[in-house]
């Protein structure tokens, strides 16, 4: 069966369009006359995400300028969250999701909005060693808060100018969640927003996937139900299909020659983790691939003890690579344990969204209890 992760992406326009169809090139693809340039092999895009002599990250994930040379040093400093932090994180999305569900058998969900609060919860237990539920929950929901009104910002075409009215909400959105993290004397409270906002989203936009992935497929929610197939596999299939960031960029600080293409001064170059997830050097085939394409959803191939999960870049590389990776992976695999005890079934058909990165929207679910289906 043909899933709407291989379909929705392998079928899209625009620009999503434009970069799977580099897939395979030797040397970056430019999208237009000036570009943007597209690389389409691992090492281009390490050089790129690794090098910021070369390859400016002029903006904050509010799409904020930032003064020349201050992106080189804007993210230094975060460190993966240890494994007893993410743990927490794991546990407390398990435990909310249970509480979010008990409204009766085939209760229907939209599986971002489920997701919402839990991750946004667990994300921040994770990050906010030492502080209490309540003050946990407040901390939450202005990080969402902050994410929502960070939506028209992002999907503008333009960076928004500072007094209009989507920037002034997004201001104020920001400035609540940093006064939030400064009274619980917070050091640096713009890098813990960020860090949380980074560790929220991820889990939302990926684990609403996952859970689309298990509900098209009953015969896969019973093999991890019996350990046929590792959670982790799962995980990684799914963020090799839907990244859910799916392109990012650069900026060229002097002219560059990135595999035979010169890329000038000012250049835009993207680099694209749904890309590079296609590349047979990357990910080993499976028994429904043939040639060089990769498109199948198929678990199965990270399995193999010899496959490196993650060689794609699904959270990008060097100094801007993903704050919230760790806690993200961790939740994503609570997800699975949380949906092992649940029957999901799709209630209305799914179709991808581009308006802000990659979404499946509507993603309407049907979730039973699994004791209740078997009874």
């Amino acid at each position: 069966m043909t899933s709407v992760l291989e379909r929705g992406t392998e079928q899209a326009d625009g620009r999503l369009g434009a970069v799977l169809r580099a897939v395979g090139r030797p040397q970056p693809v430019a999208l237009g006359r000036h570009g943007p340039w597209v690389v389409t092999t691992l090492e281009h895009a390490r050089s790129v995400l690794t090098d910021p002599g070369a390859f400016d990250f002029p903006v904050d994930v509010s799409r904020r300028s930032l003064p020349r040379g201050q992106e080189r040093d804007r993210d230094a400093g975060f460190v993966p969250l240890p494994r007893a932090r993410t743990a927490v994180a794991a546990d407390v999305l398990v435990d909310e999701l249970r509480a979010a569900v008990r409204s009766g058998a085939g209760a229907e969900h939209d599986a971002m909005r489920l997701l919402r609060r839990p991750v946004a919860r667990a994300t921040a237990a994770a990050v906010l060693d030492g502080v209490a539920d309540p003050e946990r929950d407040a901390v939450a929901d202005a990080v969402l808060a902050w994410i929502d009104a960070l939506a028209p910002v992002i999907a503008a075409v333009r960076p928004p100018s500072r007094w209009s009215r989507v920037r002034r909400h997004e201001d104020a959105a920001r400035t609540r969640l940093e006064s939030l993290l400064r009274a619980l004397d917070d050091p640096e409270p713009a890098r813990t927003a960020t860090m949380l906002a980074a560790g929220t989203q991820v889990p939302i936009a990926a684990g609403a996937w996952l859970l689309v992935a298990l509900a098209e497929r009953p015969a896969l929610q019973q093999r991890l139900g019996t350990g046929d197939l590792e959670p982790s596999s799962v995980v990684w299939e799914v963020l090799r299909l839907a990244p859910p960031t799916w392109v990012t960029a650069r900026v060229a600080r002097r002219a560059v020659v990135l595999g035979g293409e010169r890329v000038p001064e000012g250049g835009v170059v993207l680099v694209s983790p749904l890309l590079l997830g296609r590349l047979a050097e990357l990910v080993p085939a499976h028994e429904q691939e043939s040639g060089d394409t990769r498109g199948a959803f198929a678990p199965d191939r990270w399995q193999d003890p010899h496959a490196r999960p993650g060689a794609w870049l699904p959270f990008g590389a060097g100094p801007h690579a993903c704050p919230g990776r760790s806690v993200g992976l961790a939740q994503l695999v609570a997800l699975i344990t949380w949906a092992g005890g649940v029957h999901l079934e799709l209630a209305a058909p799914v179709r991808l969204d581009q308006s802000r990165g990659i979404f499946p929207r509507p993603a309407r679910l049907a979730v039973t209890a699994r004791d209740e289906v078997e009874g």
